[in-house]
């Protein structure tokens, strides 16, 4: 914000957004950022409208800043929505500094790649990933450290420079860590005859097989790509 750059996050439609923008809201009330506009493209609106219009299932926190507070974070005014792609014109051209959330969250398509070819080239700009990045995808080439990634303008591929400056946010993942997905299957009442690991890194997957298998002398397995499972 103080080198008046923009800041493009990268984020997944549902849940990861609506973290992002609670922390974002909490930043701006406490004065810790500046009160910036805060551009949500993608599915991001519709999703939130779900969880603004259900606030009896968020956390104990929330439900107590909404219902005896009357403040509700996700309806903060500086969230605006990008509902056209000539607002998201008029924001790419627009020089003050603003925060944009966008989908896909691994950079695999979806507007935040609008955003990222405008601005990626400019070192004043940050991109900031609040998820984890696949194997394959754009997100992890620029996150390991990429200064080129190819790009689909116009129908040509073109090589796109990436002078941004880029940053991991740890600690808004959606999934269970290791600790507790073992803790889960422990305690599972009752206990699965065998427990199938899917869903991850292949090197992950076969790890946490090995270790659940025995430490809790289960029927384990972590099946490669178009490997075949039978169950009787």
């Amino acid at each position: 914000m103080k080198k008046k750059g923009k800041v493009l996050v990268p984020v997944f439609a549902v849940g990861r957004s609506q973290e992002v923008m609670i922390v974002m809201e909490s930043l701006v009330k406490m004065k810790e950022i500046p009160e910036v506009p805060v551009y949500l493209d993608g599915m991001i609106w519709e999703a939130t409208a779900i969880h603004t219009a259900y606030p009896e299932y968020l956390n104990n926190k929330l439900r107590t800043q909404i219902f005896q507070q009357g403040d509700n974070p996700l309806l903060s005014e500086i969230f605006k929505r990008v509902d056209s792609g000539e607002m998201r014109d008029k924001i790419l051209a627009d020089k003050d500094p603003c925060v944009v959330l966008a989908t896909s969250g691994m950079m695999n398509g979806g507007p935040v790649m609008e955003y990222f070819k405008h601005w990626s080239g400019d070192a004043k700009n940050t991109l900031v990933f609040v998820g984890y990045q696949a194997e394959g995808t754009i997100g992890r080439r620029i996150q390991r450290g990429a200064k080129e990634v190819p790009m689909n303008v116009g129908g040509t591929i073109v090589s796109l420079p990436v002078e941004m400056n880029v940053e991991t946010c740890d600690g808004f993942s959606g999934h269970s860590d290791r600790r507790q997905l073992v803790g889960f299957i422990n305690n599972m009442s009752p206990r699965p005859e065998r427990v199938i690991f899917g869903h991850g890194e292949e090197s992950k997957c076969v790890d946490l097989s090995s270790t659940i298998h025995k430490r809790l002398n289960m029927n384990t397995a972590a099946p490669f790509n178009l490997e075949g499972i039978r169950f009787v």
